[in-house]
């Protein structure tokens, strides 16, 4: 495979020639981007990677020879494709799919969907084929989170089946039996239901042979009574009842739960793994949680606080103010927000390297982020990237539409760049280079080593020499 070699920043003449085409250098990565017309069309290549959009029209894309991956977006999230590789696949609303794959065996697979009626898969290995026509007959294989789908005339009958488990509904939901690998159960829901799974030995792939739990259930009137007992015949095994709204209650070795009046009464939790004992008088609303691995005051909507040993969530005021940090060496992460997207303020500590990155966003008005490498980033006029902050085809669609300044620093480096309205006023330095372009490159200033140059009206205006430090070599200036 050919690829094509990265144009650096260097190998780049910036232009600019007012409104209708601007050309500079990237500041965080070594790359260039080229805009026509503010917002109507830009494109920016960074390494292999070329990406480039239409803001006006939502239209947006790119590609990579290294990775042999390319995308297309269309009014994101309306319409998207995707390749990677021998993989592909494009959606509208994700209701209509289509998608294709070749495996190193040489082996082709396509999928149509349009979501929920049509289903068809066809590959080069025949038995893979399926199609379904939703209600009335097909087949699915790995689709819809089973492994295998047979159904006529849904919901009259249908037989799924995930790993060894087989169930038959006729109709569903109402009447299923269900056989598997030592189990088998059946139920005519709503009235009664039953399961049964013994307990197994299996030999793990090193040879180990492993004793896996087996489990009962059964209900009356779902969801008015129901019990159960998981990992039978193992030391683990735990016994669950109810009979709603009255009681209900959980018996394991590692913890018990006792409810009375769910969901609107009293549950009291002893979690002997995790050494706390919780009160909820009703859960979610009132929690009070006190222990070496749990610890919470909780009253809904007004305050709470809960921390164990490497979690921390508060809130006050729900949802004007909330906190939350995660510390598991070595990573240290706390996200503070205030009405939910409003403002967030995002830090994320390496405390190995003693390094961070920080993020703070003001919905609306301003997106700031400072990566682990020092390089900053500001956005004034910044609408979808506080609800959707690592979504890199929301921001190449829609940012330069309404991105009112654009701040950026290198301190590897030694760069920066700050753009005011599609480059109306840029300024750009490196070491012992400064460049400015105003009123869209209609006055443009650049000082170097060589020299200094303005340019009116994309005249040139010769500025002052360097001063000559070898008396047979003066300086030139542009």
């Amino acid at each position: 495979m050919l690829v094509k070699s990265p144009v650096h920043a260097d190998e780049v003449t910036p232009y600019h020639s007012g409104f209708i085409y601007d050309q500079f250098p990237l500041t965080l990565v070594d790359g260039w981007r080229t805009e026509i017309l503010g917002p109507l069309y830009y494109t920016q290549k960074v390494d292999t990677r070329s990406d480039w959009a239409f803001p006006l029209l939502a239209l947006a894309g790119g590609e990579d020879p290294a990775t042999e991956s390319s995308d297309f977006d269309f009014i994101y999230p309306v319409f998207s494709y995707h390749r990677y590789g021998n993989e592909f696949r494009w959606q509208l609303f994700q209701l209509l799919d289509f998608a294709g794959s070749r495996y190193q065996d040489d082996n082709r697979a396509k999928r149509f969907t349009l979501f929920p009626i049509y289903f068809q898969q066809r590959s080069s290995r025949t038995n893979e084929n399926y199609t379904a026509i939703v209600p009335f007959y097909g087949h699915l294989d790995h689709r819809l989170f089973k492994d295998k789908i047979d159904f006529v005339m849904f919901p009259f009958y249908a037989k799924t089946q995930k790993k060894d488990v087989i169930t038959y509904n006729t109709p569903y939901p109402f009447f299923h039996t269900r056989y598997g690998d030592h189990l088998h159960g059946w139920q005519l829901w709503p009235f009664y239901g039953e399961e049964h799974k013994d307990p197994v030995t299996r030999t793990n792939e090193y040879g180990d042979e492993k004793l896996m739990g087996g489990h009962d259930t059964r209900f009356f009137v779902f969801p008015l009574f129901f019990q159960g007992t998981n990992l039978t015949g193992t030391p683990e095994q735990s016994h669950y009842e109810a009979f709603i709204p009255f009681y209900n209650y959980l018996r394991s070795p590692e913890r018990d739960v006792t409810s009375y009046g769910w969901p609107l009464g009293v549950t009291h939790t002893v979690d002997r793994e995790k050494k706390f004992v919780e009160w909820d008088a009703p859960w979610p609303l009132v929690e009070f949680a006190h222990g070496e691995g749990k610890t919470e005051h909780r009253i809904w909507p007004f305050f709470s606080e809960a921390h164990n040993t490497n979690l921390t969530a508060n809130w006050y005021a729900w949802p004007v103010y909330k906190y939350n940090r995660v510390q598991s060496d070595p990573l240290d992460r706390s996200r503070t927000r205030i009405l939910f997207f409003l403002y967030s303020d995002t830090k994320t500590r390496d405390t190995e390297r003693k390094k961070e990155f920080r993020r703070k966003d003001f919905f609306g008005l301003y997106t700031w982020r400072k990566e682990m490498n020092g390089n900053e980033h500001l956005q004034v006029i910044s609408i979808l990237e506080p609800i959707f902050p690592n979504n890199t085809h929301m921001e190449r669609t829609y940012s330069q539409l309404y991105a009112l300044w654009r701040s950026d620093k290198n301190p590897t480096t030694q760069s920066a760049s700050q753009s005011l309205l599609w480059n109306l006023y840029r300024h750009q330095t490196s070491p012992g280079t400064k460049k400015t372009s105003l009123l869209f490159g209609l006055f443009q200033y650049e000082s170097t080593p060589a020299g200094k140059e303005w340019r009116v009206a994309y005249i040139p205006f010769h500025g002052s020499k360097p001063a000559c430090s070898d008396p047979v070599r003066p300086a030139i200036s542009k």
